[in-house]
């Protein structure tokens, strides 16, 4: 990859070479050597029920994930009890099932739509407002419920006002998974800056409607007979409740006027297996779009309403066993200890004088950054005693996700944040093995491509 990457360095500044050799050398020594002894072929006699136990000894070298990691793990306490005991008995029973078979699994095709239609009537399917066609299905991830929105979405602008060339407007902080839509599905991409205050700019999304919009995430969709997708993957199943214990929550869901669509986790907040997640679609006619339909295959007549054909059953039962088991009042009892757990860990993070919060926390998420210390260096010392945070760019900052997982030690991250700050500002400089060189060098990257490069090279050496 260092060869690959000469040729480009040539219009570059001495400096900025310096740059990407840290990236380089960062990420090629990352990915080494960590295939050392993995199965390459089958084994020549099975192991049998011995399985089992390979695999404990392999789970055990997993990091010790529990109170400790931003987001992903939502749900409270051990793998061996409580909720997870539940869903992980849910997802065993129906681990063989496949609702791609529907005549077979009816089971399973039940708890789809009741997963579907309890997750609508959280937002807003009951309200006059919504039309009372919400509908939708269930899929791996939100990054699929994000694909499928905007496929759908262009394929319904297509026919509705004859769009060909299809272009889609999001604020730049939107998530990834739109970039992959845009490119799966061939659709030029607008990301529009944020305002100060890191909300979406309604003026600068307002600059690049055209008549080839087809999806933007703004106020001006029902004005300009638009699609607009409300991204609820990750606070699908917290803001709902949290409205209800009082917290002053916008309107977001189908009650508002011209949205479209909505993706929705319930593998996060809705404390469901991982791979589940939920896509809507305010009527009949606009997902309709989202199937795929065959007819002239040799196989018989097909059709799919994801994108994948055949779906783990026992995924779909682990999720509508979590909503079934937690009902209303246990999802508002374990929001009301996330949000008081985010209100602590905020008002924490304002009292340590080097560090500023970034925006505003209105839900469960605290970002912070700092104008005394590098804040990838005290993410480095904060991941040194056991913590995983987010890091994040423009600006450069970290953040936690506050989950169930951290009611009970908020004081213990409070704590570890403070000293981590006091030992870089006592001892600035990057930790021996610590990934703040990396982030530092790649945020001043100018030739970006070139840090897209990096980024496909390592994950082929990675997958």
């Amino acid at each position: 990859m260092k060869t690959k990457l000469l040729g480009f360095l040539d219009r570059n500044s001495k400096q900025c070479q310096y740059l990407e050799w840290q990236v380089v050398d960062k990420l090629q020594g990352s990915g080494k050597s960590k295939r050392d002894g993995w199965s390459t072929e089958l084994p020549m006699a099975g192991l049998g029920v011995e399985v089992i136990n390979k695999m404990k000894d392999e789970k055990q070298k997993d990091v010790a994930w529990q109170g400790k990691c931003s987001g992903t793990v939502y749900i409270a306490g051990n793998e061996q009890e409580g909720h997870f005991s539940l869903i992980n008995e849910a997802c065993s029973m129906f681990a063989h099932t496949n609702p791609l078979h529907l005549d077979v699994f009816q089971s399973v095709v039940r708890f789809e739509a009741e997963v579907v239609t309890m997750t609508a009537a959280l937002l807003g399917s009951k309200e006059k407002a919504s039309g009372g066609q919400i509908c939708g299905n269930m899929t791996s991830g939100g990054t699929e419920s994000i694909l499928l929105a905007v496929k759908t979405s262009r394929d319904y602008m297509k026919v509705k006002k004859g769009i060909t060339s299809p272009e889609m407007i999001i604020p730049v902080s939107a998530h990834s998974a739109y970039d992959k839509a845009a490119q799966y599905f061939k659709i030029k991409l607008w990301r529009v800056p944020v305002g100060p205050d890191f909300r979406a700019d309604v003026k600068a999304i307002k600059r690049h409607i055209n008549r080839n919009t087809i999806l933007e995430l703004g106020e001006l969709a029902s004005t300009y007979g638009i699609c607009l997708h409300v991204d609820l993957c990750l606070g699908g199943f917290l803001l709902p409740f949290a409205r209800k214990l009082g917290y002053p929550i916008p309107p977001f869901d189908f009650s508002v006027r011209g949205v479209t669509s909505i993706s929705v986790d319930v593998h996060k907040y809705g404390l469901a297996p991982k791979g589940t997640s939920v896509v809507l679609y305010r009527d009949h006619d606009i997902r309709k779009h989202q199937f795929v339909a065959v007819t002239e295959w040799t196989g018989g007549l097909y059709v799919s309403p994801t994108i994948a054909g055949s779906r783990p059953g026992g995924l779909i039962a682990g999720a509508w066993a979590a909503m079934m088991s937690l009902g209303l009042e246990g999802y508002l009892e374990n929001t009301r200890k996330i949000m008081e757990a985010s209100k602590r860990i905020e008002k924490g993070v304002r009292q340590i004088p080097e560090l500023f919060i970034i925006g505003r926390p209105d839900m469960t998420i605290v970002a912070f950054g700092s104008d005394v210390v590098d804040i990838f260096e005290v993410n480095d010392i904060m991941s040194s005693k056991g913590w995983h945070l987010n890091a994040l760019q423009r600006p450069n900052s970290i953040h936690i996700c506050v989950t169930l997982q951290h009611v009970t030690v908020t004081e213990d991250f409070l704590k570890d944040l403070s000293d981590s700050v006091k030992t870089v500002k006592a001892n600035p400089g990057p930790i021996n093995g610590g990934l703040a060189p990396i982030y530092g060098a790649a945020g001043k990257m100018p030739d970006r491509a070139m840090v897209q490069d990096l980024l496909v090279d390592f994950m082929d050496s990675s997958c």
